[in-house]
């Protein structure tokens, strides 16, 4: 990998030219056999009526957010899945308590200690794949019998190592990382929803 710019670009066309070039490229560097076990993983754990938790930080804590609204609407309409999906990202009064109470480090992993059941699966959303706050999280599932996907970038940290399954993007720009996070996020949903349509002739008429 090498650091994207590394040196000035004048044209803003011909830096979407570079960036467009580099995020295809990253693309291609995620295991498509990970995202193959990372779609059964989300299918079974929503089939089974189990609880999909997921975490971030800044603009990883978005594509968490965001993940949950294509998981509960996007993935259950017109499909046979129901899934029960919860950012720990996305309340702020109980973040900012333990945060300020406890330490930050602690804001996902207290929260899982509260809600996570056996069964369940954590999607720990992390560019550096180093933040301690997520690694923390991924331990405690993965001591508790709570499956675990990291989305990770630059070097993937302990989260890749720590991960069942590792979603790494092969790149060291926090943009591109994040569109191919986001990406992933899509696809995963969208590919869980086309698979389990209730009526699968109405399939052209859909829109995802």
């Amino acid at each position: 990998m090498d650091n994207f710019p590394s040196s000035p670009i004048e044209r803003a066309s011909t830096y979407a030219d570079e960036y467009f070039d580099r995020l295809a490229k990253a693309s291609a560097t995620i295991d498509r056999s990970a995202v193959e076990r990372a779609a059964q993983l989300i299918a079974e754990t929503a089939a089974a009526g189990r609880r999909i938790y997921c975490c971030g930080n800044g603009g990883s804590a978005a594509i968490a957010n965001h993940l949950v609204c294509d998981c509960v609407k996007g993935i259950r309409t017109d499909s046979t899945l129901k899934p029960q999906v919860v950012s720990l990202s996305s309340n702020i009064e109980i973040i900012t308590a333990i945060g300020n109470d406890i330490g930050y480090g602690e804001v996902f992993r207290f929260q899982l200690e509260s809600l996570a059941q056996p069964g369940d699966v954590l999607i720990a959303i992390s560019s550096s794949g180093g933040s301690p706050n997520i690694i923390a999280a991924i331990e405690w599932a993965k001591a508790n019998g709570v499956a675990t996907i990291a989305m990770t970038g630059f070097s993937g940290g302990g989260s890749r190592e720590l991960a069942d399954i590792s979603l790494h993007v092969e790149a060291d720009n926090y943009g591109i990382i994040e569109d191919l996070h986001q990406s992933l996020m899509h696809l995963l949903a969208q590919y869980t929803r086309q698979k389990h349509i209730a009526d699968p002739a109405r399939l052209p008429d859909i829109k995802f």
